[in-house]
């Protein structure tokens, strides 16, 4: 079963996402399986990260942004602006696709555990997601 999941960032850093894939698996009470995310952009990722203290989140924005400064002299890419092309190579250090299995409606994830679309660009950006539901026999 394929769903599209449509996001709006206002900035760059972690945005949750669990609970609008939660709800979605919530609709198939009865089953289990594994929920795949696929993110459809070039600038912004997946990940699976700590949802109790936010610090840890800000932490993680922090050192990627020290590990992939923007401005540097390096980048020729500067077409859409200097945050792009940072934006391109802290995706291709992270992710943008996940999977997570569920069971009985619910998505299985650890107790400190949230889903989160990580926008690397600093403007407003409307991302999609495309969610695959495999369904145990």
């Amino acid at each position: 079963m394929l769903l599209s999941i449509k996001v709006k960032t206002a900035r760059q850093g972690l945005h949750s996402i669990t609970e609008k894939i939660a709800t979605e698996i919530s609709k198939r009470p009865n089953s289990d399986g594994l929920c795949t995310l696929f993110l459809q952009h070039t600038s912004a990722s997946l990940l699976i990260q700590e949802n109790y203290d936010d610090s840890a989140r800000r932490d993680l924005e922090k050192w990627l942004n020290r590990l992939v400064p923007q401005g540097d002299s390096i980048y020729t890419h500067t077409l859409e602006g200097p945050d792009d092309m940072p934006a391109h190579i802290k995706t291709m250090l992270t992710a943008i696709q996940i999977s997570i299995p569920f069971g009985a409606g619910k998505l299985l994830l650890g107790t400190w555990q949230g889903i989160y679309l990580w926008e690397h660009r600093h403007s407003e950006a409307n991302r999609k997601i495309i969610m695959h539901l495999s369904f145990d026999q």
